[in-house]
């Protein structure tokens, strides 16, 4: 049975109805682009958690709810910052058990994929190579060592990711859900068909005509999804394709900034507690550095028939 319609929703009201307190999160499943800043951020507003974090290229998203105290566990190939490397709060975190300790499962990028694939398929786990023969694969209770049965040859028994909630950033979408990405959406789509809710988030939302004209960009379809948020400038400081860049110099700052941990305190209180809600956001980013991020060179997709 599909889910209900009419799925709009504010994004303070969404994460309400969503996000759970022992709840499994996968978020920045399309890798460094898309990410859902805003989403997180409303998470941390609200206090949301302990969760367990699930993603790839997680980025400083995931950094600043660890730093908010609201993570119990991370499942992820990486976590830091895309321009400067390091997460300083993640660091503090594993290293000194601030601001709470922190559980971590290390997987490759792809052996997430392949388990958050299995999850999607309703399958108990998926077989791969990677990250076979690695410390990962020893430390980790998700891989286990097995036989193929037809070849004989070793492989790695993955444990399937079913997350509770998937936070996803789109370009459009429409009011039942349906939406629509085009560029990199790494593996989003898995994410999506393997959680048990899913939220998104988008820039803009369109009459769902504009969907069925160009059906072969719907990444996650409307049946899947529990809410859906239009919330412009929803993935900054990460890149949406054909609506803003990344934004270097903010991961440059936040780096500077959550150093010392008062300062990620103080740097927290400034960015995400002490505003509102998006708009807040974005009037405190201000115009000019946004315009700055505008797309510079237009490159308009060919149009495309789909008629027979």
């Amino acid at each position: 049975m599909g889910k209900a319609r009419g799925k709009v929703k504010s994004l303070s009201q969404a994460v309400t109805d969503l996000v759970r307190p022992g709840d499994s999160v996968v978020l920045s499943a399309a890798l460094e682009g898309f990410i859902p800043f805003a989403a997180a951020h409303e998470i941390i507003r609200q206090g949301i958690g302990p969760l367990t974090l699930v993603a790839p290229i997680s980025n400083i998203s995931i950094d600043q709810i660890i730093g908010a105290g609201l993570a119990e566990r991370v499942i992820a190939a990486w976590v830091g910052n895309v321009s400067t490397g390091i997460g300083y709060n993640f660091r503090r975190a594993v290293e000194q058990g601030l601001p709470r300790p922190l559980e971590v499962l290390d997987h490759s990028n792809f052996s997430i994929t392949l388990a958050l694939e299995a999850g999607a398929r309703g399958l108990p786990m998926a077989v791969g190579r990677s990250p076979l023969g690695s410390d990962i694969a020893l430390q980790n209770p998700q891989f286990k060592a097995l036989t193929c049965p037809h070849s004989g040859q070793k492989l790695l028994a993955i444990q399937a990711v079913n997350p509770d909630v998937a936070l996803v950033h789109v370009q459009r979408a429409d009011k039942e859900g349906n939406c629509q990405v085009w560029g990199a959406a790494g593996f989003t789509k898995q994410a999506a068909m393997a959680s048990s809710r899913v939220l998104i988030t988008c820039e803009e939302i369109v009459d769902s005509a504009v969907i069925r004209r160009d059906p072969d960009r719907t990444l996650v379809p409307g049946l899947l999804v529990d809410a859906v948020c239009e919330v412009p400038w929803g993935a900054h400081p990460a890149p949406a394709l054909g609506y803003y860049d990344l934004d270097n110099q903010y991961y440059l700052d936040y780096a500077a900034a959550t150093r010392d941990p008062e300062n990620a305190r103080a740097w927290q209180r400034e960015w995400v507690d002490g505003l509102s809600g998006r708009e807040a956001y974005l009037e405190k980013l201000g115009s000019a550095r946004r315009q700055g991020l505008l797309p510079r060179h237009s490159r308009p997709g060919a149009p495309l028939e789909y008629g027979w």
